[in-house]
């Protein structure tokens, strides 16, 4: 975690939360726990081989959380010096005396902490890259966009951004830990066709380490390539069929699934999966694992947000629910023990079944690649699921037209329970890490 670029060294963000913890002591707190943050880096974007923008950013925080009891006060800043830490935490203070007590409010157990050393996940890779370079990288990947066909006659631009920042959590149980991270990408945005014919669609790369991306050039090339493959669009009419989810949309059924067995959720009332625990809530061939181990995965860490240890686990074995996600208040509102998820999931990944996206379209035969979803029509409550989108009609798993203006409809329960297949071309953009999906029947709405 030794490095030179940041305002402040991982030494100074730890005594501003020890100094914290101390401060919430003198002001009578029973328990406290603190985080100190920083973060920096720049993103250039090129239109028309020009550059558009030029954007910094240097963020800091400091949030600090007591209780007095099972009363809890929450405040932050992002001004580091100590009188504004002290004002921190007095407001922190004064609000805990006016909230009503929870029962299931504090701090983690300790005995589930994690312990130095915590396990090295290389997840901190600095890119110096020059501005003047950055230009340079976005304007080649917009250039190969442009060059995939004539079609293509605008653009909304290459972004190329970097991203470092470094953080320190402790609490008042004796927790103290923190790291650094990165996060680079390329990413790039061009318009085919004209008036009503017009598309378009995008393409990008993103990783911990800059050498672990696609180059620019791949990027504008599958940017291009998308757009001028969706021309000519049409709609299909309505019917039932097979839907095969774009590995760059399937994520977002994980992401579904994970707020439905959150913590949150289930003791709200407010999921579709409501007491689901040990229950088939997949097909029998989907398994799902969470790795918080990954080395550069985009969403690893030692620790969670409470500085509960992390684990690898299997989440879905054989279709059947093994575990939610929980915090620790979540878990105590279920009567449960926290996963170490405070935070969120880390590195969820569905295990590829059924081939590569060829086989799939060969077992799907006749249905619908979706590959743009719209709107926001999905009810975490019944499982409801409404989506307008795009895509390809497939008949005999060859491919055969782009489609647009329709909607796929079905409920999310029936819907995971389908799944056929999960394709073994893995994208990996963030916590959630899947092949294309295909799931066996849904209501396509068209004409």
């Amino acid at each position: 975690m030794n490095n030179t670029s940041f305002s402040n060294s991982p030494e100074h963000l730890s005594q501003l939360v020890e100094e914290a913890l101390k401060q919430a002591k003198i002001n009578g707190a029973s328990a406290a726990e603190a985080e100190v943050s920083e973060g920096f880096g720049y993103s250039v974007t090129v239109r028309l081989n020009e550059v558009e923008t030029i954007e910094y950013n240097r963020d800091k925080d400091l949030s600090v959380t007591v209780y007095f009891g099972q009363k809890k006060g929450h405040a932050s800043t992002s001004d580091l010096s100590l009188q504004a830490l002290k004002d921190t935490v007095q407001k922190a203070a004064t609000i805990a005396k006016y909230t009503a007590a929870d029962e299931f409010a504090g701090l983690a157990d300790a005995q589930l902490f994690a312990h130095h050393p915590f396990p090295e996940l290389d997840l901190y890779h600095p890119w110096h890259l020059p501005v003047e370079e950055a230009v340079v990288l976005a304007t080649s990947c917009e250039k190969e966009a442009l060059k995939v066909d004539k079609a293509i006659q605008n653009s909304e631009g290459a972004t190329v951004y970097t991203q470092e920042s470094q953080f320190v959590y402790g609490n008042s149980a004796g927790f103290l830990g923190g790291f650094s991270g990165s996060n680079h990408g390329i990413s790039c945005s061009v318009i085919a066709g004209i008036d009503d014919g017009m598309q378009r669609d995008y393409w990008y790369t993103t990783a911990r380490n800059a050498k672990d991306m696609d180059s620019p050039e791949k990027v504008g090339y599958e940017a291009g390539s998308r757009t001028v493959r969706r021309l000519n669009a049409r709609r299909v009419k309505t019917c039932k069929a097979p839907v095969l989810f774009d590995a760059t949309l399937a994520s977002g059924l994980l992401g579904h699934f994970v707020g439905a067995v959150s913590g949150g959720a289930q003791y709200r009332q407010s999921s579709f999966l409501l007491n689901s625990l040990e229950q088939t809530i997949f097909a029998s061939q989907v398994n799902i694992i969470e790795d918080p181990f990954i080395i550069r995965g985009l969403a690893s860490t030692p620790f969670d947000d409470e500085g509960v240890a992390t684990r690898r686990r299997q989440v879905v074995e054989n279709g059947v629910l093994q575990g939610y996600f929980l915090s620790s208040y979540s878990a105590r509102k279920l009567g449960m023990q926290t996963t170490g998820n405070s935070g969120g999931s880390h590195n969820l990944i569905i295990q590829p079944f059924g081939g590569s996206f060829e086989d799939l379209l060969q077992q799907m035969g006749t249905g619908l690649w979706v590959t743009e979803l719209l709107g926001h029509g999905v009810n975490s409550v019944t499982g409801d699921y409404s989506r307008g989108a795009a895509g390809f009609w497939v008949e005999h798993g060859q491919i055969q037209f782009p489609v647009q203006e329709i909607t796929i409809a079905g409920n999310l329960k029936e819907m995971f329970k389908q799944i056929v297949g999960v394709g073994n071309d893995v994208l990996i953009r963030g916590s959630k890490i899947t092949g294309s999906i295909l799931i066996d029947h849904m209501t396509i709405a068209g004409e």
